[in-house]
This record gives structure tokens, C-alpha cells and sequence, in this order.
């Protein structure tokens, strides 16, 4: 099936059309000011005539984005839709040196930052071209141009750009297997295709509320509810992040009817005091991704009258791929269900024959949700989706005879903590600019509170404590890829390739931590 996009500001323009009193958006972070469609139209539009006048922003520039969620996040995103341009959101989470690398690769002609990150925002712009501007969100003496001015510019739309479907709207960069970050470009119709299977398949309707309280620099942010919402005409909650009372506030204050999270976020939830006098009869739908997911938790939504169900995506494709209707929830707990509208599933064995049903093989995808390739990197695009265009996860999955599907694991060694993916060879490169690491390996291993956390093996030629470890990698990589434990070996042990034996390394953490086993 071909779903064709219309351009991003037709697409916004239509639903404001249509829907011009509803309620859009509901700014937190400002007292709960609702913001109509026609409202937020005319401030991606007043927005638009900023990024393109002000800032010089032309079809194809890369604009970077570095805040906390915000409503001015969103429209920068749709204004740049308007005008052709491409948002790059950055991972506040990430040090001063990922950031860095990042900036560099997309090369954006402005910076876009809130005043918690006005420092590291000062840091990127030095060390970016002379060409790049650099604008405050919220402090109008702290740059040359302030982005309040964008509110005495005149609101009419803006002529559609000279750009179609295919091109570029949002680049999210993913970390890298081999430690380098990988920029997914999403295209209009990529972006507009998860909207439609979405809605199409979950079943959103126009009186959906959400809260927005993932990250906009990741896709679940972005696309998960947000954009298929905007399409549908339902409404986003926008907080600056999680916060177990604000989500609770949240339901009681604005009739949620939708949440996505990863599992610590409803772990938290479900240990509040809160949790047992909430008022959850509105609430309808929770998808938990990123990590996997306790059965208790699932237990614990279920016992509230909400189906809470597993999701599957990666940023490359959707992110939404896979829906389990609800009265399968029960009957096959822990699958992700079945391929959405447009999308194509298969499962691969090793020599690419398909496999058979409950076989285990890796995940494969294709429509037209899927990313476009990586920026500025054409031999990891082609490593990633093959000539027939199917996209390679990386992830083990099966099929059961009904034809749904359960992820299994991960075919390459990433891990997940606390919904973000960690790559163990870019923090063993970290660790190996240590003075006193001679060798190191880093694994994922369970955690009760993320899931996974890392765990790293050293040969050590100089002493190093916990504590200094843990201050050097944290200087340098984020909080979440820090390994939360180092483990001492005299030597690594290596397979008869010399190669470091990583599974000995997990036998070897089972048998020394046998409590946290999962």
C-alpha cells in the first residue's frame, strides 16, 4: 500500500480548517493554557516567517533544537515543515563531546535552546560554522535575535515550499553499534504514513487527550501520539518531562485518555500513593516501549479497567509497526500483536529465507513509515535496508500461527536502560582513553528499576576506583550509558578468534551476582 503525504503545513492548515476551536494543545508549563488548532496555526505560521526571514532558513537547512519539551518545540517543528526545513532535536541527556559530534554531522544553520541549556548551547555555537545563529527560547537579552520577536510578525500562511513528500522534515540520531551516532532522516511521508496506520490501527479518535511528557528528541516524542493526534484532532498535555504526580494531575485535571511510556515511568506510577484512589475511568490506552515490560505492571493497569499493551518500534520505522487488539492481551501477554495498515512484517533466518511460525529469527520491515536513510552515511543505509526494502531491526522476534509477533531479544549487543539504547563500544572507547584501563568490555545486565544497566569488565595497568570510573565516563558520555557497576578481571577471556568472549562475560555475571539474574 502507498500512503502519499500531503506537505507538513497543509496537513496542520486542514486540521485547523476543520477544527479551528479545539483544543490542541494544553501548555502545562504555562498554567494549563489551552491552545486552540486555529491558535497554534497562526503561531507556527508567525514562527515560520521567523526561522525563514530572521534566521535565513531555506528548504533542506537543518534547524537544531536543544530544550526540554516545550510548546515552542512543537512549533519550530511544524514551522519548519512549512518552510521545507529539517528539525534536528538534540538529546539534552548527551555530554558536551556526543553533542558536539552531532552538530557537526547535520551542520544546522541555527540553534534553537531553552535557558537550562544555555551554556552548553554557547559551547556548540563556538565550536559550530560562523554562519550558525543561536536563539533563546525564553531569554530575549541572551542572543542577537530574540525569538520573541516571532510574535509581532504577521500570522498568514506561507506559500507551500518547493519540496514533496520524500524530503526530509526530522533527522534523530541514534547511537551507533560501532560508538558513531547515525542521524534517521524522517521524511513528510514517513512522518504522515505512522500518523495514518495509527490512527487507522489503534483506533485514535478526535476526543483523544495525551500527555506529552516523552522527550521530543527522540521519535516517541514525536511520533508515537503527537503527530497522529494533530492529524486525528485530539490534544496533547505538554509537560517539560516526567513527574508521577503531574501525570496524575494530568488525568484528573484534562480526561486523558492515552499515555506511552517505558516501564519505569509506570513502575514509578504504580508505587505513588496516588495510584489507588486515581481516577482512571477515562483512561483507555497505555503502549509501554523501549524496554521489556514486568507482567505486574500490566496486572496492575489491568486491574484498573486500561489496556496496557507492549508496543514495537525503532526510529527508523514508525515508530508504530505492531497492534494487539484487546481481547488478545490477555490470551498472548508480552506480544506486540500484528503488523499496522501499511506496514510489512517478516522474520528472517540467518540465510534470508523466511521463517516458520514460533521460529525465532530476525525482524524485518517495510512500508512506507520507514526512514529514509542516515545522514551523510550511505553504507550504514545500505547495511540497514536491503535492495528490496526491507528493513533489518537487528531484533530477534517470532510469529505464532495466528500470525502475531513477540520480540525476543536483540540480535546485536545494544541494551536498553530506562527507554534509551546504550551501545557498549562506545563507552569501552570511552573507557579506553582511561590511563589506568588496559582492556575493558562492556555487557547489559538486569536492573530492576531500568531494565538494564551496563556493567563493565577491566584489565586494569594502574589502580582506579569505582568513583573515578564513574566521574570519567560521566564527564564524557550520558548518565544513562555510565556503567553502573566495574568488574576486575586479571584478563579478558577471548574466543579462538582472540576476540573478547562476551557471553563468557555474562555466564561469568550470573555466577558472581546471582541475585540479578532476571
Amino acid at each position: 500500500m502507498t500512503v502519499v503525504s500531503p506537505p507538513p503545513a497543509d496537513w496542520l492548515a486542514a486540521r485547523a480548517r476543520l477544527s479551528p476551536d479545539k483544543t490542541a494543545l494544553i501548555d502545562a508549563q504555562r498554567g494549563d493554557a489551552p491552545i486552540a488548532y486555529g491558535a497554534w496555526f497562526r503561531r507556527v505560521n508567525q514562527t515560520a516567517r521567523f526561522l525563514r526571514d530572521q534566521l535565513g532558513v531555506r528548504p533542506g537547512d537543518r534547524v537544531a533544537v536543544l530544550a526540554r519539551n516545550r510548546v515552542e518545540c512543537l512549533d519550530a517543528w511544524f514551522a519548519l515543515g512549512q518552510i521545507g526545513g529539517v528539525l534536528q532535536s538534540l538529546n539534552w541527556r548527551l555530554s558536551q563531546r556526543e553533542l558536539t559530534a552531532i552538530v557537526a554531522d547535520a551542520a544546522p544553520v541555527a540553534l534553537l535552546y531553552d535557558a537550562r541549556h544555555a551554556q552548553i548551547a554557547a559551547e556548540l555555537a563556538a565550536l559550530g560554522s560562523a554562519s550558525l545563529r543561536r536563539v533563546a527560547f525564553d531569554d530575549p537579552e541572551a542572543d542577537a535575535l530574540a525569538f520573541a520577536e516571532r510574535d509581532a510578525l504577521s500570522d498568514d500562511p506561507l506559500p507551500p515550499p518547493p519540496v514533496n513528500a520524500e524530503a526530509p522534515w526530522v533527522i534523530c540520531y541514534t547511537g551507533g553499534s560501532t560508538g558513531t551516532p547515525k542521524g534517521a532522516v524522517l521524511s513528510r511521508r514517513a512522518i504522515f504514513a505512522n500518523a495514518v496506520n495509527t490512527i487507522l490501527s489503534w483506533g485514535l479518535r478526535p476526543d483523544d487527550v495525551t500527555l506529552l511528557d516523552a522527550p521530543l528528541f527522540h521519535t516517541g516524542g514525536l511520533n508515537v501520539l503527537t503527530a497522529p493526534l494533530v492529524a486525528i484532532g485530539g490534544a496533547s498535555v505538554v509537560t517539560g518531562g516526567f513527574a508521577p504526580d503531574q501525570t496524575f494531575d494530568a488525568m484528573e485535571r484534562h480526561g486523558v485518555t492515552a499515555l506511552f511510556g517505558v516501564p519505569t515511568m509506570f513502575i514509578e506510577l504504580q508505587r505513588h500513593p496516588r495510584w489507588t484512589t486515581a481516577d482512571f475511568s477515562r483512561l483507555r490506552l497505555v503502549i509501554s516501549g523501549g524496554a521489556p515490560c514486568p507482567m505486574s505492571v500490566f496486572e496492575a493497569f489491568w486491574a484498573k479497567g486500561v489496556a496496557f499493551k507492549t508496543g514495537y518500534g525503532l526510529t527508523e520505522a514508525g515508530p508504530n509497526n505492531f497492534w494487539l487488539p484487546d481481547e488478545q492481551v490477555r490470551r498472548k501477554p508480552g506480544a506486540v500483536g500484528y503488523p499496522l495498515w501499511s506496514v510489512e512484517a517478516r522474520i528472517l533466518r540467518p540465510d534470508g529465507a523466511e521463517a516458520a511460525p514460533d521460529e525465532v529469527g530476525e525482524l524485518a520491515l517495510r512500508g512506507p513509515h520507514l526512514f529514509s536513510g542516515y545522514w551523510n552515511n550511505p553504507t550504514a543505509t545500505a547495511a540497514a535496508v536491503d535492495a528490496d526494502g526491507w528493513l533489518h531491526t537487528g531484533d530477534l522476534a517470532s510469529r505464532d500461527a495466528d500470525g502475531c509477533f513477540r520480540i525476543v531479544g536483540r540480535l546485536k549487543e545494544m541494551f536498553i536502560s530506562g527507554g534509551e539504547n546504550v551501545y557498549p563500544a562506545e563507552v569501552e572507547s570511552v573507557l579506553h582513553e582511561h590511563p589506568s584501563v588496559a582492556e575493558a568490555a562492556v555487557i547489559g545486565v538486569p536492573d530492576a528499576k531500568w531494565g538494564e544497566v551496563g556493567a563493565a569488565f577491566l584489565v586494569l595497568a594502574a589502580a582506579a576506583s569505582d568513583d573515578e570510573l564513574t566521574a570519567f565516563c560521566r564527564a564524557r558520555l550520558a548518565g544513562y550509558k555510565v556503567p553502573k557497576r566495574f568488574i576486575r578481571l586479571a584478563a579478558l577471556p577471548r574466543t579462538g578468534a582472540h576476540k573478547i568472549d562476551k557471553p563468557a562475560l555474562r555466564r561469568r555475571f550470573a555466577e558472581d551476582f546471582p541475585a540479578e539474574r532476571p
